[in-house]
């Protein structure tokens, strides 16, 4: 096969800077600078336009090889898309008791389950349409689809693509070089449409391992005739990423699953030196795309020496923002971050419980978090933190909904309340991870369910807030609803504060170990 000419065809989604692809092509050119690449952003192109746009694209470089990035599949979000809020139409839905309100919920699920699924018909239509236009060029052109949203339902994807279609899970760097050397595709996290099958348990397989250097963003600009569209803003975020990989166990995250356990940390002077091509060309906010900025105690000295050589750079009027394991800063990160312009981070502790941390596999301390985050605040930090709540988790209580509301507002004191946004979600339950596992060991689903199913039968389980608090927190959510829809993360826990307290901090930072009774930490992984 020829595949000397490289399209990569950014599936339509939220205008957030497409870095896989960017990153993708760049390594490409690095490794192969004879192959011809272009970038083709649908996130940029108006819906209506998708396919015409798609096909001009096709005609005008005549691509042999058609690389789909498809970067969500969002079923569940606590915030508005797909024509409505999916967890506001769910929760009236499923515990309104107005008759009323519960027909607007089933009249807003509808919608976004009607608009979900035509999303999900439109962007197989056009990686199906891409690979027929691009055969009328060259016969033997072939697609490669990979991203987000095929790393997680890669199973249930490969039943509708084309055959000859590689699926591909994960980082992608490694398989398009064997591609294009003509090597065995056989070890790599893939599989081909009507050819082969998925291995078993495939996206727990390692990854690749390359050294990353800065990407070359003026050969970016030459294939890339839509690049200056994310640069228009002053207040956009762009992503540089700083490592790969999460080296933690937390039962409903997928990242460790995607990206691997082993932590592979890029060289700071070559993520600087990324950094500057961006800043050269007007860009001052920075999103640190990892999976954790600071996963882990033993990378903190990495993360101090990119910290200083930002701060070396001159780079001095830029911000960046991250998620960051706050449990692992020092005082000298602290003072680092304020120094080079952190102004906004975000923190999932999911509980303020830290007997519920320890059974959802997190390795939270959470008296540590607070610790550190008193340290962050002393060292001048005076913007936005997001904290991510996930209630109703495995063994939640009344007793450990009191002690989160009062390490919430402990973290209030220590950032000033209106500093402190808690963001409330309910775990979309994700297939490969260990709350999936636990769902099949108590008989909560069944193996060989479809987990991009949006029958109400199959939602209720997979948007996770199980009896006997399901209908007390679907109250609480409702009540937040019509109190202020505006800052809604803030009212629930307010109207959890109203109907049962606040419980004591110190019992929150404590976590007795009950060996008698099984919990999620026993499950196999």
């Amino acid at each position: 096969m020829n595949t000397d000419r490289i399209l990569y065809v950014r599936l339509p989604c939220n205008p957030i800077f497409p870095i896989g692809v960017v990153y993708l092509a760049d390594r490409i050119h690095k490794l192969f600078p004879d192959v011809e690449q272009q970038i083709f952003d649908l996130g940029t192109i108006p819906p209506l336009d998708f396919a015409s746009a798609l096909d001009r694209a096709i005609d005008e470089f005549k691509p042999s090889l058609l690389v789909f990035s498809w970067r969500d599949i969002q079923i569940y979000a606590p915030v508005g898309g797909r024509g409505g809020n999916p967890l506001q139409y769910a929760f009236e839905f499923y515990y309104a008791r107005n008759p009323l309100v519960k027909l607007r919920g089933a009249l807003g699920g509808l919608r976004i389950t009607t608009a979900y699924y035509t999303e999900l018909w439109r962007n197989l239509g056009l990686i199906k349409r891409g690979l027929k236009r691009a055969k009328t060029y060259n016969p033997d052109a072939r697609a490669v689809v990979g991203g987000g949203a095929v790393s997680v339902f890669y199973e249930q994807l490969g039943k509708s693509l084309p055959d000859g279609t590689i699926v591909s899970v994960g980082e992608g760097e490694a398989l398009l070089e064997k591609l294009l050397r003509g090597d065995s595709l056989d070890d790599e996290r893939c599989y081909i449409v009507g050819q082969t099958e998925p291995r078993d348990r495939m996206i727990h397989e390692k990854p690749t391992d390359f050294e990353k250097t800065a990407c070359n963003y003026d050969y970016i600009e030459t294939i890339w005739p839509a690049f200056n569209y994310y640069l228009q803003e002053s207040d956009f975020y762009i992503g540089v990423q700083t490592k790969r990989g999460c080296p933690h166990n937390c039962c409903y995250c997928i990242y460790t699953v995607i990206e691997g356990k082993q932590v592979r940390i890029n060289p700071a002077d070559e993520v600087v030196a990324e950094m500057r091509q961006l800043y050269d060309r007007g860009i001052r906010n920075f999103w640190f795309t990892d999976a954790q900025f600071i996963p882990a105690r033993k990378f903190i000295d990495d993360a101090i020496e990119l910290l200083q050589k930002i701060l070396a750079s001159g780079m001095k009027d830029i911000h960046w923002a991250a998620y960051i394991r706050a449990d692992n800063l020092t005082p000298e990160l602290c003072d680092l971050m304020v120094k080079t312009g952190m102004n906004y981070f975000e923190i999932g502790i999911t509980s303020g419980s830290q007997e519920l941390v320890r059974k959802m596999r997190m390795g939270y301390n959470l008296r540590t978090v607070l610790e550190n985050c008193r340290d962050l605040k002393a060292a001048g930090f005076n913007d936005l933190v997001s904290v991510n709540y996930s209630f109703n988790v495995i063994d939640e209580t009344f007793e450990t909904i009191r002690q989160t509301i009062a390490y919430h507002r402990e973290l209030e004191r220590i950032f000033g309340a209106d500093k402190v946004e808690p963001a409330i979600f309910f775990i979309g339950l994700q297939p490969h991870t260990h709350l999936e596992e636990y769902a099949f060991d108590n008989d909560i689903l069944k193996p060989g369910y479809n987990p991009m199913s949006l029958m109400p039968w199959t939602a209720r389980k997979l948007l996770w807030n199980p009896e006997p608090l399901g209908s007390f927190f679907g109250e609480v959510c409702l009540e937040a609803w019509r109190r202020n829809p505006n800052d809604f993360g803030r009212e629930v826990m307010n109207i959890l504060e109203e109907r049962l307290g606040c419980g004591d901090l110190e019992a929150a930072l404590s976590a007795p170990i009950d060996t008698a009774k099984k919990s999620l930490v026993g499950a196999s992984s």
